[in-house]
């Protein structure tokens, strides 16, 4: 994907974001170049652990978390040769090239504090507020998407946008490694998202719904959590054809206690099923309204350790 050079520098941009946090001996070799960064500042692993070796790695058990960083900006800095300038840019709107980074990143702290989900629809570039929601759009095939950025990088070339793999598969970006792609700032995303508001951001895109009033309007569908059946899912969503299969049960009990540890992703319905054997109990994530929602809602089922989950589509007649 990039140079191992720049990888390393990339990845460890999670500290460059505040300079005060960072030993003095670190800094200089920021400073004095990306060859001094990798051979030299490697030996100070035991002032500074992560140096060289990039952001730490998320050690826990079950679903990778979500969301839980901090509102992040950085001062100006400066990666092989070229400065950055961090800041509140609310007509962004350029064109240039996407890339895209997984696996050897995955589960990694991102540069606001969150972890790396290559499953994700997340992103990484060098100046947007953090956490942000950026549209992205494919020139090539008019593909288009609402990522959370929530990262630096990338720092190659003229590349403007590094995708999560999940985003990049989506993008039909994947395939190639790179593409040609518009990136327009819309605005902060919230700080504690489990999924909901990503895929209701990604709802509205789908409608039309101009950049500047979508966070408004994903914001104002926010439904009461002891009112609506569907709790943490704008009802608005609740029109869709698409469903995920989570599991089914023969003890009902069973059903409704994954039901209640899936709600905080979203909408999930138990139907009974008549079968040769009694009845079973299916858990379903759904309705949901676009095969992004649903794709997002999946990721997140699998991450809970339903890991036979599957997506699938009613016709609507």
């Amino acid at each position: 994907m990039q140079s191992s050079v720049f990888t390393v520098l990339q990845r460890v941009s999670w500290l460059i974001g505040d300079l005060k946090i960072l030993p003095v001996l670190f800094t200089l070799c920021i400073v004095v170049g990306a060859s001094v960064l990798i051979t030299g500042c490697t030996t100070l692993g035991k002032h500074d652990p992560f140096a060289g070796t990039g952001s730490p790695m998320y050690k826990g058990a079950g679903p990778i978390p979500k969301g839980g960083g901090r509102r992040h900006l950085g001062k100006p800095y400066e990666i092989a040769g070229i400065k950055f300038y961090p800041k509140e840019e609310p007509n962004y709107d350029k064109v240039g090239v996407a890339s895209w980074y997984g696996p050897k990143f995955h589960k990694r702290m991102t540069s606001n504090g969150e972890w790396f989900n290559m499953n994700d629809i997340t992103a990484a570039h060098t100046t947007l507020p953090l956490p942000s929601y950026a549209k992205v759009t494919n020139l090539e095939n008019g593909r288009e998407l609402i990522v959370r950025v929530n990262d630096r990088g990338p720092f190659v070339d003229d590349r403007i946008i590094d995708l999560s793999r999940k985003s990049a598969e989506i993008l039909d970006v994947k395939h190639n490694g790179t593409g040609e792609v518009r990136v327009q700032y819309i605005g902060p995303a919230p700080l504690d998202d489990q999924g909901w508001h990503l895929a209701a951001m990604n709802q509205e895109l789908s409608r039309g719904t101009p950049l500047r009033q979508m966070i408004a309007q994903v914001d104002g569908t926010r439904p009461d959590p002891v009112a609506n059946q569907y709790a943490g899912v704008p009802s608005a969503i609740n029109t869709g054809n698409f469903f995920v299969q989570v599991a089914a049960f023969s003890d009902q009990n069973n059903a409704h206690r994954t039901q209640a540890r899936l709600r905080n992703i979203g909408p999930v319905v138990i139907t009974p099923v008549s079968v040769s054997i009694g009845t079973v109990y299916r858990v379903q994530m759904g309705p949901l309204a676009d095969e992004v929602s649903a794709q997002n809602v999946l990721n997140q089922v699998v991450d809970a350790g339903h890991h036979d989950a599957r997506l699938f589509r009613i016709a609507l007649n």
